[in-house]
């Protein structure tokens, strides 16, 4: 039998995924299972996105343009521009989702060999793009005593060495919900410029900031504009996540030029998709402040139900819609596996996502888990209790 590649072999496992084996079985035994593992929202998708699909009269699903349908680039744009990011639609190339945009990012910036500096813990995806581009996350190490703020600068610069290329960013930040500030990303500027990185910024999560707080972009920092590559995608946004439709953003030409050569070479991005996200553009104001509203009322009662489970320490996220919280258990991996196989309160359970998966570093997040509050609130109160129950029972119980 032929041996499979070592590419294919350093590819690792989604830490999120890893456990649907055990899911499954468990929902055989008739199980309810509480799903926190992952950010799939129960929100629903704005209706001007389904109507477009439901109402479309193609009569041939034909290839787009390689970067994407001109009329959604150019809206597209408009929407950037709304919110301060002053771009035209030929600075944009549409991607099969947000992880296209990030692989082809490091695919047209860099070289095998090379190092993208992250603070960890970090969405746990970047590892499986970095191995498939060939390059090396290195991690710099936020905290959760001081609720994962960016490491000092000069932590970053430690770790600087001939192969280092770049720096990249989630925010708002997955896993930790952590909401980058103007006064950090400066911050960060500083080391782009001095050592002419690229910033690769994936700014997902942008319409979910909490207590007033506003997003910043990375497109906007002084003095990097060539050095900048914007990620982002439509799934969270518009709460459509089958529809595969991102985007790869940068001023530098050369950078889209050549990100260009890569979209060519996958065709084009999905047609459907493209039509969902471009009338999803013209989504009503009061969607996203509704939206918004329903997300911090289900943040307040999960970091609250979580801080109040003897041991369990829970930040109070900014952004996003996940945290990462500290458990009084021996292994978080073991547990999540334990919960699922081992363990059901009136026939209940939760499945949630390890956070050493989101760690580069070996040994850290051995007892923490990143939770999505993406359920409603009658589910995330029943599954806080049986979270609460199953820490109660659980054998490797720490403290």
């Amino acid at each position: 039998m032929p041996n499979i590649s070592e590419k294919g072999k350093a590819m690792p496992s989604s830490p999120i995924r890893k456990l649907v084996p055990f899911a499954e079985e468990a929902k055989k035994k008739g199980r309810k299972i509480y799903h926190l593992n992952i950010g799939q929202p129960d929100i629903a998708t704005p209706d001007i996105a389904l109507k477009s699909i439901k109402e479309n009269v193609l009569k041939v699903i034909e290839y787009s343009h390689s970067a994407g349908n001109e009329s959604y680039r150019k809206g597209l744009a408009t929407y950037y521009r709304s919110v301060g990011i002053d771009i035209d639609h030929t600075q944009i190339i549409i991607t099969t989702g947000g992880s296209e945009a990030i692989t082809i990012a490091f695919m047209a910036c860099l070289n095998p060999g090379d190092e993208v500096i992250t603070p960890e813990p970090f969405y746990a995806n970047y590892n499986g793009f970095a191995t498939q581009a060939g390059i090396k996350i290195v991690p710099v190490t936020s905290k959760i005593e001081n609720d994962f703020a960016l490491p000092a600068v000069s932590e970053f610069e430690k770790l600087i060495t001939p192969k280092t290329r770049g720096i990249i960013i989630c925010n708002p930040n997955n896993p930790t919900g952590y909401l980058y500030s103007r006064e950090e990303l400066e911050q960060l500027a500083t080391i782009v410029k001095k050592h002419d990185l690229y910033f690769f910024s994936d700014e997902v999560y942008r319409e979910f900031c909490y207590e007033g707080a506003t997003h910043f972009s990375a497109m906007n920092l002084k003095g990097i504009e060539n050095n900048v590559v914007l990620m982002d995608s439509v799934s969270k946004r518009y709460s459509m996540c089958g529809v595969r439709i991102g985007a790869l953003i940068s001023r530098n030409c050369e950078v889209m030029s050549t990100a260009l050569k890569f979209a060519q070479a996958r065709l084009c991005p999905p047609s459907y998709g493209q039509i969902a996200s471009e009338a999803a553009l013209d989504t009503p104001r009061e969607y996203f402040e509704d939206v918004i509203k329903e997300y911090i009322e289900r943040r307040d009662f999960m970091v609250g139900a979580l801080n109040k489970m003897e041991g369990v320490y829970c930040p109070k996220p900014k952004g996003a819609f996940y945290t990462v919280v500290k458990l009084p258990v021996d292994d978080a991996d073991k547990f999540a596996q334990w919960l699922l196989d081992s363990f059901e309160y009136k026939n209940q359970t939760v499945m949630l996502a390890p956070a050493s998966g989101f760690y580069a570093t070996p040994g850290l997040g051995k007892n923490e888990v990143r939770i999505a509050y993406v359920l409603k609130i009658d589910d995330l109160k029943s599954a806080m209790e049986v979270l609460e129950a199953a820490l109660k029972q659980y054998p490797g119980r720490t403290k």
